[in-house]
């Protein structure tokens, strides 16, 4: 079993399969590392400078804002999704 990272987040991916993606910061090298897992295996890791940050999220922002403005069917869909994986995660 491999730990959680102390400083981070860890994201389920939608496909499940124990697939995630796991934030940590690595304030001490001015990094955030993005890893893809498989289970309790690391398959990739990104390091992003902490310079960069900001625009990734910015990036995000600007994504979710644009996806806020899809029509009402594709909007309800993803609503349905992530209640599905919510109910699927709380059942873990």
């Amino acid at each position: 079993m491999v730990a959680f990272p102390a400083r981070g987040e860890v994201f389920l991916d939608q496909r499940g399969e124990a697939r995630t993606l796991r934030l940590a910061w690595h304030t001490e090298a001015d990094v955030v590392v993005l890893s893809l897992w498989q289970a309790d295996r690391c398959s990739a890791t990104f390091r992003l400078a902490l310079e960069d940050v900001p625009r990734f999220v910015a990036a995000l922002v600007e994504g979710l804002g644009a996806a806020a403005n899809l029509p009402a069917a594709q909007a309800a869909r993803l609503t349905t999704n992530r209640a599905a994986e919510s109910a699927s995660a709380s059942a873990s």
